[in-house]
């Protein structure tokens, strides 16, 4: 059974710091690419940073230079550094595989709150 554990998130002020964590279940992790995906509200699922299995990165714009995609395959977790964090990066955050697995499966997610 597949299973996605998102950690991490919480209430910080701008120009501050996160490390979100996920962890995989149920899935063959290693070759698994994943991503991270936000949520704000009123707005669609967006995907901002990706990491192959060999461990290739990718990050939309609106996040390059400031968060990290990273994974560890002996503990079949994924993890988003989040620096420099802006108001506009408030959303709650996702991980899945990339492209997300079929059949609509999303974890809880973990919620980012940047704010002063």
């Amino acid at each position: 059974q597949v299973q996605l554990v998102e950690s991490g998130g919480g209430l910080v002020q701008p120009g501050g710091s996160l490390r979100l964590s996920c962890a995989a279940f149920g899935i063959i992790f290693r070759l698994s690419a994943m991503g991270w995906y936000r949520q704000a509200p009123g707005k669609e699922r967006e995907l901002v940073a990706a990491i192959t299995s060999p461990g290739r990165t990718n990050y939309a714009d609106s996040v390059k230079g400031r968060f990290t995609i990273s994974r560890d395959n002996a503990k079949n977790t994924v993890y988003l550094q989040m620096n420099s964090l802006k108001p506009e990066d408030t959303a709650l955050y996702y991980c899945n595989k990339q492209p997300p697995l079929s059949g609509g499966y999303w974890g809880q997610g973990t919620q980012v709150t940047v704010s002063s």
